[in-house]
């Protein structure tokens, strides 16, 4: 798999792990061709001090994808976020979420920025948001504050 498991912040303050089975679906929707935007939302359990990504929804047919647009509505994500709440006895959460670009090294566009800000100031635990875009080469990865700061993690 071209893209890389661990992550952590500068200062080893924050240590990320995606599973392989969430870096399988990052590999399985990089955007080829003419192929759409993919994208989800990321659950996985907190850790102190890391996170641990073991699931990324797919699109359901819902969303809407376009070449240079995913438009993620709430209905089958929110589904399986709360099933896997209920069956993890509340471990297992919202931590995030994912889109792609087609990039090979991506970055985040002012529509992205702006929603990930208005995502972390709706959180209920007040944690920042992880924010993932998934290039043809890399990913881009993030903590999106409510306040708008951002602390970018680099591969560990």
């Amino acid at each position: 798999m071209r893209h890389v498991s661990d992550w952590t912040l500068d200062d080893g303050s924050v240590m990320l792990n995606f599973s392989d089975e969430v870096r399988r679906v990052f590999e399985n929707n990089v955007q080829l061709g003419d192929s759409p935007e993919s994208g989800g939302i990321l659950l996985g359990t907190v850790h102190e001090p890391g996170l641990l990504v073991t699931v990324a929804t797919t699109p359901s047919r819902l969303d809407r994808q376009f070449r240079y647009l995913f438009e993620r509505l709430p209905f089958g994500h929110r589904a399986v976020a709360k099933r896997l709440w209920r069956a993890s006895n509340g471990t297992t959460r919202y931590i995030g979420e994912w889109h792609t670009h087609p990039q090979d090294i991506p970055t985040p566009s002012g529509i992205d920025l702006d929603e990930w800000r208005k995502l972390a100031r709706m959180r209920a635990d007040k944690l920042p948001l992880l924010a993932v875009i998934v290039g043809r080469e890399a990913l881009h990865v993030e903590l999106a504050h409510g306040n708008g700061h951002r602390d970018l993690l680099r591969p560990y």
